[in-house]
């Protein structure tokens, strides 16, 4: 079991000054009912910012211990603009509870994403080659070892105008994301007419090899309906990797919140 000690900084906006106050005293209520232990909490002042949307500011500073799952949790919860680790206990985690952590993370981000859209959003990838798909298993072994990659397997829905440009733009974006493709297969669920347009829903299913972050980031990102860790049984994290994944989904739930805020003051 990893346990965590970190602390998150919660902004609250709006254009009520009251409301602001009682929005973020309202959090710091909360956070203290979790299943973490809090250290300490911190609440500055309200200041009036700049931004004609949201005219008032404060931010909330919270303390505290828990394992990873609570602290994931919590993270999704709450949205934090920043994330400090500051204390590791452990660095192992069985495949099991990470896929049932990456399961959690798929859940939230893709109820989300229905409501708010999309976080799987790229420039132009047609100039990009087209990537490697399929590695022998001496490949795959080095990159477990030496690079401390996991294995594993996804699978997602995806929609576009049709079948071989979404195969070819899917494996050009988990490239870009720093994700080895070891197996790549899809299947066309549905064909339909959309403002006189064709689309096609397709299921695809892949195998790949990265880094936990980008684990993390593709979960978040793309909402898969299955996860599967192949390899290893038992993954290693390191304090850094922990930082970064979870700054980098903290970072993904304020985009999606940040949507939902400025369309409620449009």
């Amino acid at each position: 079991m990893i346990k965590l000690t970190c602390t998150f900084y919660i902004e609250a906006m709006g254009n009520d000054k009251k409301a602001v106050e009682t929005s973020i005293s309202e959090i710091e209520e909360k956070l203290k009912k979790e299943k973490v232990e809090i250290l300490g909490t911190r609440r500055e002042d309200v200041i009036e910012t700049e931004d004609p949307k949201f005219r008032y500011s404060t931010v909330l500073e919270v303390r505290f211990k828990g394992n990873l799952p609570d602290v994931i949790k919590l993270v999704l919860k709450y949205g934090p603009s920043i994330v400090e680790i500051e204390d590791v206990d452990g660095s192992e985690i069985e495949a099991e509870e990470l896929v049932s952590i990456l399961a959690g993370i798929s859940a939230f981000m893709g109820n989300l994403m229905e409501r708010f859209g999309s976080l799987a959003a790229y420039p132009d990838l047609s100039s990009l080659p087209t990537p490697k798909v399929g590695y022998d298993e001496e490949e795959i072994e080095k990159m477990i070892i030496e690079k401390g990659f996991i294995r594993y397997r996804f699978v997602i829905e995806a929609y576009g105008k049709n079948k071989e440009e979404i195969e070819e733009n899917m494996k050009k974006a988990l490239s870009l994301e720093g994700a080895y493709i070891n197996k790549f297969v899809s299947k066309l669920m549905e064909e339909v007419e959309y403002e006189g347009k064709k689309r096609v829903k397709l299921l695809i299913a892949f195998e790949l090899l990265s880094s936990i972050e980008t684990l993390f980031i593709l979960t978040a990102k793309y909402a898969p309906v299955g996860i599967v860790i192949v390899e290893p049984d038992v993954v290693e994290m390191t304090p850094n990797e922990l930082q970064n994944s979870l700054s980098e989904l903290a970072s993904m739930v304020n985009e999606l919140i940040h949507r939902h805020l400025l369309m409620m003051n449009q």
